[in-house]
């Protein structure tokens, strides 16, 4: 082999040398670029959850806070229920009646709006004193509590019922020392149930039929 050719062989050499290395760095920087672009992404991912971690959150707190904020107003609501009751002189229209069956306490005088009512059994009758108005009653025979106003109304201000009622009692008998009754409230207006319950005392134990 002549000078010349070793030359030639050696330049060959290093240049596929420096080829090797070039591509070895081309490779190195696309590895670099590939890696960063991955962190990016993985930043960008990261971020959007965070993102979307802290919306949801976010909303869950507005959901318990309105919550909790409903359950205040209702216990206020219902913790400053004030019910007004006047007489009225009857004639209005009263179309429409919810049924109790009750029970009042032998002897102990019971308030319906502004209505006193006193209960006692004697033999086979039953002496009620309405207001000071005492009358006998036989099991089937009725009483009347005469027209009255009803207001209710809640934080001070809003009415929530305004209507005129009349009650009318039904005897049935009586057991244990309570005599028992049907009961049935006419009202001029709709009322739900809830609400005209305010005006019977717990003492009578009504439940509607």
């Amino acid at each position: 082999m002549d000078e010349k050719t070793s030359r030639d062989d050696e330049k060959s050499r290093e240049q596929a040398i420096e080829k090797g290395r070039k591509q070895e760095r081309e490779l190195q920087r696309e590895r670099e670029q590939a890696t960063e672009k991955g962190r990016k992404l993985g930043l960008e991912e990261e971020r959007a959850r965070e993102k979307r971690k802290g919306g949801l959150g976010t909303g869950i707190k507005i959901v318990i806070f309105l919550l909790v904020l409903a359950i205040l107003v209702a216990a206020v609501a219902i913790l400053t229920l004030s019910v007004s009751v006047t007489n009225v002189s009857p004639g209005t229209s009263l179309p429409f009646t919810t049924n109790y069956g009750v029970s009042f306490p032998e002897g102990q005088t019971i308030t319906i709006g502004n209505t006193h009512i006193t209960v006692l059994t004697f033999e086979n009758e039953l002496i009620s004193d309405i207001d000071g108005d005492r009358q006998r009653l036989v099991v089937g025979e009725d009483r009347v509590i005469s027209e009255r106003r009803a207001v209710i109304t809640t934080l001070g201000a809003i009415t929530l019922m305004d209507t005129n009622f009349q009650i009318n009692l039904k005897y049935r008998g009586d057991l244990e020392n309570r005599a028992y009754f049907d009961m049935a409230v006419h009202t001029s207006k709709q009322v739900p149930e809830i609400l005209l319950h305010q005006l019977l005392p717990p003492e009578i134990d009504a439940r509607p039929i």
